[in-house]
């Protein structure tokens, strides 16, 4: 089966008043967060009122594209969680999870309150019942005080704290992309192991993945990857010839095969993965999973 990738260079609600027809089964929202960063091409200091109504307005252009039982995973600062909730509701989705993404670098330090060390990923679908929902089971390394190790793995939760962020000035390995200078390319890029984690979940191989806010295009490069269709839209041209770049090289940093064994407990892992009639596929016996590599 050949997947398409669709990269576009946009203002995402423009896009939207051109493309009517275009249907959705799975989207990733990681806006500009509002916190008055230097954007080329978006304004990062918008007022409260204004911010979250054109947050809203993605929301309802997404949900009206998506099929019925279709997902959102979207996520923002845990200061914001109020307001992400209430612009689900707002726009009709159906709130299933707020997972919590905790960061493996240290607390953010806070004079008046607990140290902020995660982010989160309010995960909706639009309707009453996900179309696709794959449960998901990990192997991670043994806690200290168990003295048994699992022989099945266990299920995936709504805290995630086994994949690493690629926070700058901390360990981020070759998969951060850089500029000619050795400079990340991107401060926010999200990780291979927390798209692939949110598209193997809520998606099936032929399924469209969206993304309204490209950035570094990781969403793109799993999907690829996974046999999904994909829709990346971003305001910025030079994202745009980066994820073009990223796609056509195929990075060794970039290849999610390094991480099929921690999810070798995973029932119906070979479909989930669209690897149906290769050899032994639903149990791959590489070594542990790299997510916890130092």
């Amino acid at each position: 089966m050949n997947n398409t990738v669709e990269i576009v260079n946009a203002d995402v609600m423009e896009w939207f008043n051109r493309s009517k027809d275009v249907v959705f089964h799975l989207s990733f929202l990681d806006p500009p967060f509002n916190q008055g960063k230097d954007y080329r091409f978006f304004e990062d200091n918008l007022s409260h009122e204004e911010y979250w109504g054109w947050i809203e307005k993605v929301l309802a252009e997404t949900y009206e594209r998506t099929v019925e039982g279709g997902a959102i995973y979207f996520m923002q600062r845990e200061k914001n969680t109020e307001f992400v909730l209430s612009a689900l509701r707002e726009t009709g989705w159906s709130f299933q999870n707020l997972i919590i993404w905790r960061k493996k670098t240290s607390a953010v330090p806070v004079s008046t309150r607990f140290g902020k060390q995660f982010q989160i990923i309010a995960y909706s679908i639009k309707g009453e019942k996900s179309r696709v929902f794959n449960r998901l089971r990990i192997q991670p390394p043994l806690p200290p005080d168990y003295k048994y190790d699992r022989e099945t793995g266990i299920f995936v939760t709504d805290v995630w704290d086994d994949i690493r962020e690629l926070t700058s000035g901390y360990f981020a390995g070759d998969e951060a992309i850089r500029s000619e200078n050795g400079e990340r390319f991107h401060k926010q890029q999200a990780p291979i192991a927390l798209l692939l984690r949110i598209i193997m979940s809520s998606s099936n191989v032929g399924d469209m993945v969206f993304d309204p806010f490209a950035g570094t295009g990781t969403t793109l490069a799993v999907a690829q990857q996974l046999k999904r269709n994909s829709i990346g839209i971003d305001i910025d041209p030079d994202n745009v010839k980066l994820i073009q770049r990223r796609l056509k090289e195929h990075r060794h940093s970039d290849d999610i095969s390094k991480y099929f064994d921690y999810y070798r407990y995973t029932d119906g892992l070979a479909s989930i993965l669209g690897m149906e009639g290769t050899q032994d596929t639903n149990r791959p016996k590489s070594k542990q999973a790299t997510l916890f590599e130092k």
